[in-house]
């Protein structure tokens, strides 16, 4: 191949992945001296589920996510995921099949908490192998709420309790935190003025074995090279 062609093939590679930026939040880091291939991808603002959000809001549609994390898992030329988050939650089952697709990949898998991962985030920053939040991020944990018209019947209540359980359960399942102590943050009335919750900043999410570590960029990308290393060595 001439210099020329590999140029326009590095030219054609750097406006895909300005596109991918623009539209979806995503690029691939490959330019490390450890030749591991990166996928980066965002989940920004609220998550959309079945119904589209207004034009003036900023959100993460799971529909474009998931065909997304399957291509991912089914090439041979990625070989990690790091999943950026900065989300005020959204629709809870678009969120936790994100979640739920991002459990089942094979690959090495990183989340870094930067602004805020809240509610159904919650489930998504522990779906990865490995977590971290930055100082200054926050999560908050509280029970399931619904909008529009609820019909007061016991039905409807068995129905949100029995989706709370399964995000209690995801969420315990993925990290060292206990189904009990979740409940008990997600029913606290002490901190949230007009609602039940808990915020968690940096930490705390660590404390309470939510988070894995406290850290930034650095140590997330340092993290899932090694977690990369590791796989390939296994494999070898």
């Amino acid at each position: 191949m001439s210099d020329s062609q590999k140029k326009k093939e590095k030219l054609e590679s750097e406006i895909s992945d300005n596109e991918n930026i623009k539209n979806n939040g995503e690029v691939t880091l490959e330019e490390n001296y450890h030749h591991h291939r990166i996928y980066l991808l965002s989940v920004i603002g609220e998550i959309e589920g079945h119904e589209c959000l207004s034009s003036n809001t900023k959100t993460t549609k799971y529909e474009h996510v998931l065909p997304k994390l399957a291509e991912i898992e089914d090439a041979d030329n990625i070989d990690g995921v790091m999943l950026l988050l900065n989300t005020v939650g959204g629709d809870v089952e678009s969120g936790l099949a994100i979640a739920e697709m991002v459990a089942s990949l094979s690959k090495p898998t990183v989340s870094l908490v930067l602004g805020g991962s809240h509610s159904i985030g919650v489930p998504l920053a522990v779906s990865t192998d490995y977590s971290f939040i930055v100082p200054t991020g926050t999560m908050v944990v509280h029970p399931v709420r619904m909008n529009g018209m609820v019909i007061g019947a016991p039905p409807t209540y068995d129905y949100f309790k029995q989706m709370q359980n399964r995000i209690i359960g995801f969420i315990a399942s993925h990290c060292s935190a206990k189904e009990d102590r979740l409940e008990k943050l997600m029913m606290n009335t002490t901190m949230l003025t007009k609602d039940l919750g808990t915020i968690l900043v940096g930490e705390d999410a660590v404390k309470e074995g939510i988070i894995s570590e406290v850290g930034g960029m650095k140590e997330a990308l340092r993290k899932l090279h090694e977690l990369i290393a590791e796989e390939k060595k296994n494999k070898s």
